[in-house]
């Protein structure tokens, strides 16, 4: 059961022109500094023995219809660092088949289907007592109800009195043998359709007055008319033999639920969680640069399992099918709710550690299905880039064809993605991660500060000539200046 919910910047050189040479000598020692010094500005990323020039980027977002912004930069980068490493892959022949490589980028499916299998096991034994279901219908732990509206719309409360006459009057006539039918005639919601049936639902599910008028009447009882900010209703509560099927149903689900929750709560309780206080800026940094924290042993919370690290939070976070929306979501949340979240994260530590103390693990037809499954990621990706052996054809025998076609259709793919005219091919993250460990790639943040500057100088260009282009209007606009040439 999985639940889902600061950049580095180098300074640009210019801050370091008033030191002189012999006051730089001494601090080139320092392979930080040094690496930030020497750093290749105007180069975004390097990956497959390419590089992404500033200016190219910069060419990119300018001539486009994408946002000029900071975080699209990256994605484009992101993109291109991924196709380059695949393209790598393609023209060496590697087919990313090494047991250890998959083992560990296929993790979260490993781990899905290991949680799986222990939910299987543990769930056996959460069954419900259905052996009298009509006295937990009778106390009310769901409840069952047909109602017909009389809407009150918001800010007419002069009609409010003769609609109420008018519920009244039907209220007065209603009986369980035609019930069905006035809500059909009467009725002015959804369930007008369905006889006014609400089925069955939980407590809290409806509005507090609408649920005490039902739980104010017995089983088949028709009650007094019961008023909510939406109107007026005719409730009548249904029996036990009227929704017998559906109650069944979900008092299972309501069951099964409950025993969930214990167990979880179960695993917790011994679990000693501590969040640290600086939780919250850690995992917004891990949002913003997850493939930093990859190495990082900062403990972000602990448990009876030991520190839960930076880098485990990271990892956690790239193996969700969705990790670009959930790094956005993280970086708009406030700080309880990024505790809520690293909570999720080590109750699923916990579960897992649970599967492994009862000897739950992934057999060999299992995991050769994860194999088959990767090598799809693989193959889908090449070919949506026209980069596999198939679309390759005549034009890339040798490797030395292959490395000269495969980056350049790769480029051309892309040039035509930012300008709206190629749909995207995804990099699922197992793969994304495979190549990224497999092959050397960077993405230089002064080199995305830039191309953004000069994206957006390029942009605003483009702006202004075609404003300059435009015909003028024969209608006079507000606040325009007269043509007195005319």
């Amino acid at each position: 059961m999985f639940i889902a919910f600061p950049d580095l910047l180098i300074r640009p050189m210019s801050r370091y022109r008033v030191l002189g040479i012999a006051a730089l000598l001494p601090l080139l020692a320092c392979d930080g500094l040094k690496e930030a010094l020497s750093a290749h500005v105007d180069v975004v990323a390097e990956a497959g023995g390419q590089e992404l020039s500033v200016q190219h980027l910069a060419d990119l977002m300018g001539g486009s219809q994408v946002p000029v912004r900071r975080e699209v930069a990256r994605s484009i980068a992101d993109a291109w660092v991924n196709y380059h490493l695949i393209g790598k892959a393609v023209a060496e022949g590697d087919s990313l088949n090494a047991p250890k490589l998959i083992d560990d980028v296929m993790w979260p499916v490993f781990t899905a289907a290991k949680t799986q299998k222990y939910y299987q096991q543990v769930s056996e034994t959460w069954v419900a007592d259905t052996s009298n279901m009509q006295a937990a219908f009778d106390r009310g732990e769901l409840l069952a109800a047909r109602h017909i509206l009389f809407p009150v719309q918001a800010g007419q409360d002069d009609d409010r009195a003769a609609v109420q006459q008018r519920a009244e009057a039907v209220r007065a006539r209603a009986t369980t043998a035609n019930f069905a039918a006035l809500a059909k005639q009467y009725g002015s919601d959804g369930t007008k359709d369905q006889g006014g049936d609400l089925g069955v639902f939980g407590p809290g599910a409806m509005v507090p007055a609408f649920e005490a008028g039902i739980r104010a009447i017995k089983p088949g009882e028709i009650g007094p008319l019961v008023q909510t900010d939406f109107g007026f209703h005719v409730v009548r509560r249904s029996t036990f033999d009227e929704v017998r099927e559906q109650f069944a149903q979900q008092y299972l689900q309501v069951s099964r639920a409950a025993a969930e929750s214990t167990f979880i709560a179960r695993l917790e309780e011994g679990a000693n969680i501590e969040m640290k206080p600086t939780l919250a800026k850690t995992v917004k940094a891990i949002a913003e640069d997850p493939d930093a924290y990859l190495k990082d042993r900062t403990a972000v919370a602990t448990s009876r399992l030991g520190n839960f690290t930076a880098a485990k939070v990271s990892k956690w976070l790239m193996g969700f099918p969705n990790p670009d929306q959930i790094r956005g979501q993280i970086a708009q949340a406030p700080d309880s709710v990024l505790g809520l979240f690293v909570q999720s994260l080590l109750r699923n530590e916990l579960i897992l550690a649970a599967a492994d103390s009862a000897g739950v693990a992934v057999d060999s037809t299992e995991k050769a299905d994860i194999y088959r499954t990767f090598g799809m990621l693989y193959n889908n990706a090449s070919a949506g880039l026209r980069i596999a052996p198939a679309a390759l054809g005549d034009s890339a025998k040798t490797p030395e064809e292959k490395k000269r076609v495969i980056p350049a259709r790769i480029d051309a793919y892309l040039n035509a993605l930012v300008q709206g005219q190629e749909q995207f091919v995804e990099v699922p993250p197992p793969l994304a991660s495979a190549v990224r460990q497999k092959y050397s790639w960077k993405i230089n943040p002064a080199g995305l500060d830039r191309a953004v500057e000069q994206a957006t100088a390029i942009r605003a260009k483009a702006d202004s000539a075609a404003s300059a282009a435009a015909p003028t209007s024969a209608v006079p606009m507000p606040g325009a200046p007269k043509d007195t040439t005319r």
